[in-house]
C-alpha cells in the first residue's frame, strides 16, 4: 500500500501528487480555490459551486467505484496472469511474503502490473506445512510497480483461503453482522479465482484496509494504525516477560463458562510462559505483557517508543504529532477520563458487540493481541475489524457450551478487562454498558430472532454450495462444507438464545456469575465444533481447543 495517507495532514492538497482520476479532476478545481483573487459575483461563485461539485461526484465515483463491483450478493472473479516460473517460485519460498508482477483481471476488467504475494501468519504456516496443498491466501497490490495505479480506487485487496473454516462462512458473516450494526467494516463477497488459465479456488476477496478504504469509509480523514506484535511473539522470542503467542504444542482454551480460571491450558507467555503455566483468568505469567508495545492499548507512560507495536505498523504516513495523539488518547482511556472526547464511544461499543456475538478469539479479546486495527481522527480513538475466518469458536474455543455461552460483559480469552481497556473502561460506565446491550439486542432482533439467521445461511448456501462442490483446492470435502453449514446454523442459533438470554437476566453475563449458575446456561450439546473446521488444512478435530498452533 502507498505508506501515506490520503489526508496526509503535512501536504497542501493543491499540491497532492496525481491521484486516481476522480481525485485528480478534484485537485484541478480546487487549484482555482488556491489564487488569491476573490470571487466577484454570485454566478461566478455559482459556477465554481457547481464545478466543485461535478467534481466531487466524479472523485466519489472513482473512489467508489470497487464498492459496487464487491457485491456481497454475487460471487466475484479474479483472473490471475503470471510468468509460470515466477509463481512457482513465490509459491516455494511463500514464507517471504514477496511480490511478483502479475495481471490481474477482476469481474472482466484487466489491471496491468499488479503486485501479488502469499499472506498471512499461522494460516500461512499451516499451508507450507501441507505438502498437498498451494491454496495460500495472497494479497493483491495495485500500486506495487504502478505508481498511484488503483482498482477503480481501491489500493490493494486481500483474498482469504478461509483455512480451518469448512463451512465457507465464518468471516463472511462476521463482516456481515458488523455492517449490519453499523461498524465500519471492510467490503467482502465470495471469490471465484483462476490463476494462468486454471481454476485455483474458491476464496473470500476483503477490502484492505488501506487509502481506498479511508475514502470510502472515513472521508479521506484520520491515520490508520494496525497493532501486531506477533515477532515478538512466537514460541520463546521476543520482549521481557515472555508475553505473546504460546509454544507450538501449547494447548489453547477458552474459559469455560462456569467461569474457572484457576487451571487448565496454560496461558503463559512464550515457550517459558506455556510451559510454565499460568493461567486462563489473566495469564499473569506472561500475558500483561501484551500491553507491551501497545497491543493491548493499555498505557504505560508518555513515550512514543514505547508502543512501538503500533507505531511501527502505521498504515499512513504519520509524524510523531500523529502519534502523541493516540497516546494521549491511550492515557486519558486507561484514567476513565473524558472518554467521549478521546474514544469514539458509539463505534467502539458496536465493534464489541459485533465481535462478542460471533466469538472470535483470534484477536484483541484474547491474549493475541492482534487482528485489528487502531483508527485515530482529532484524537480520537475506535477500533476497525480484520480476519475471522477463526470467528464462531474457532479459536482457543474450549467446548461448544463455551462459544454458546461466551459471557457478554466478559467477553474475553486469558486476559482480563483490565488488560483490554478499550473494552473495559467503556463497560465500567453504566450508560455505556447500557448502550452496549443495546447494540447486542440491536443484532439479535435484526440478524438472528424469528429464523433470520437460519435464512442468512441458507441464502449463502444457495450463493456458494455449487463453486464450493467444484472447488479445485478445497481444504475439506463437499459432504463436510454440508455438514458444517447445519453446525453453524445451530450454533449461531444458539448463540443468540444465550446472548438474549443474558441481556434479559436469565443467564449470568459474567463468567464469575455463570461459574455457580451453570444450569442456567444454553445447552449446546448438540453442537460438535470439529464439524465446523480443524486449526490445519483439511484435517479433523476441534479448532484450537484440541491442538494449539501448527509448528512454524
Amino acid at each position: 500500500m502507498m505508506n501515506k495517507s490520503v489526508n496526509d495532514k503535512r501536504w497542501n492538497v493543491c499540491k497532492r501528487p496525481a491521484k486516481p482520476l476522480g481525485i485528480a479532476a478534484l485537485c484541478v478545481v480546487l487549484l482555482t480555490g488556491c489564487r488569491a483573487e476573490p470571487v466577484t459575483n454570485n454566478t461566478g461563485a455559482a459556477a465554481e459551486s457547481a464545478q466543485t461539485a461535478t467534481a466531487t461526484t466524479a472523485a466519489n465515483a472513482a473512489t467508489l467505484g470497487y464498492a459496487a463491483e464487491m457485491n456481497k450478493e454475487k460471487v466475484m472473479t479474479f483472473s490471475i496472469d503470471a510468468d509460470k516460473d515466477a509463481w512457482a517460485k513465490m509459491l516455494e519460498n511463500a514464507a517471504a511474503e514477496e511480490y511478483i508482477s502479475a495481471d490481474v483481471t477482476i469481474n472482466g476488467t484487466t489491471i496491468k502490473n499488479v503486485g501479488i504475494r502469499p499472506k498471512g501468519n499461522s494460516s500461512l504456516r499451516q499451508v507450507l506445512n501441507d505438502e498437498k496443498t498451494d491454496r495460500f491466501s495472497f494479497k493483491i497490490k495495485f500500486d506495487e510497480y504502478v505508481p498511484d495505479q488503483t482498482w477503480l480506487g481501491l489500493d490493494s485487496i486481500v483474498i482469504n483461503n478461509m483455512i480451518s473454516d469448512n463451512s465457507y462462512m465464518k468471516e463472511y458473516l462476521s463482516y456481515d453482522i458488523m455492517s449490519s450494526i453499523g461498524v465500519d467494516a471492510p467490503l467482502f463477497a465470495f471469490a471465484d479465482m483462476k490463476v494462468n488459465g486454471e481454476g485455483w479456488g474458491f476464496y473470500l476477496a476483503v477490502e484492505d484496509i488501506d487509502g481506498g478504504f479511508l475514502e470510502r469509509a472515513k472521508d479521506g480523514e484520520g491515520e490508520l494504525y494496525k497493532p501486531n506484535n506477533d515477532g515478538n511473539n512466537m514460541a520463546g522470542g521476543g520482549n521481557p516477560g515472555g508475553g505473546g503467542m504460546p509454544a507450538p504444542d501449547a494447548k489453547l482454551e477458552m474459559p469455560p463458562a462456569d467461569g474457572d480460571v484457576d487451571g487448565g491450558a496454560p496461558q503463559g507467555g512464550g515457550a517459558g510462559g506455556a510451559a510454565g503455566g499460568g493461567n486462563r483468568g489473566g495469564g499473569r505469567g506472561g500475558m500483561m505483557n501484551g500491553a507491551q508495545n501497545g497491543v493491548s492499548l493499555v498505557y504505560t507512560d508518555d513515550k512514543v517508543g514505547s508502543y512501538s507495536a503500533i507505531f511501527d505498523n502505521a498504515e499512513t504516513k504519520t509524524t510523531e504529532e500523529d502519534q502523541q495523539r493516540v497516546v494521549t488518547a491511550l492515557k486519558n482511556l486507561n484514567a476513565g477520563t473524558d472518554l467521549s472526547k478521546y474514544v469514539d464511544v458509539d463505534a467502539v461499543l458496536k465493534y464489541f458487540a459485533a465481535h462478542a456475538v460471533v466469538v472470535n478469539m483470534d484477536s484483541y479479546s484474547s491474549a493475541m493481541g492482534h487482528n485489528y486495527y487502531l483508527y485515530e481522527n482529532n484524537g480520537q480513538i475506535s477500533i476497525l475489524p480484520w480476519d475471522y475466518n477463526m470467528a464462531f469458536g474457532g479459536f482457543q474455543s474450549g467446548s461448544a457450551s463455551d462459544v454458546v455461552n461466551l459471557a457478554i460483559d466478559t467477553p474475553l480469552s486469558g486476559v482480563t478487562l483490565e488488560e483490554r481497556p478499550l473494552l473495559g473502561k467503556l463497560l465500567e460506565v453504566p450508560e455505556y454498558k447500557e448502550k452496549y446491550h443495546d447494540d447486542l439486542q440491536q443484532i439479535v432482533d435484526d440478524y438472528f430472532a424469528n429464523g433470520k439467521f437460519e435464512q442468512k445461511v441458507e441464502s449463502l448456501n444457495q450463493l456458494i454450495a455449487e463453486y464450493v462442490k467444484n472447488d479445485p483446492s478445497a481444504f475439506s470435502t463437499y459432504e463436510a462444507y454440508q455438514t458444517a453449514v447445519t453446525e453453524l446454523t445451530k450454533l449461531g442459533t444458539l448463540r443468540a438464545e444465550s446472548i438474549q438470554g443474558q441481556l434479559s437476566g436469565d443467564i449470568p453475563s459474567t463468567a464469575e456469575g455463570q461459574k455457580t449458575a451453570s444450569s442456567k446456561l444454553v445447552d449446546a450439546s448438540s453442537v460438535d465444533l470439529s464439524k465446523l473446521g480443524s486449526n490445519g488444512p483439511g484435517g479433523g478435530g476441534g479448532p484450537m481447543g484440541g491442538g494449539g498452533m501448527p509448528p512454524p
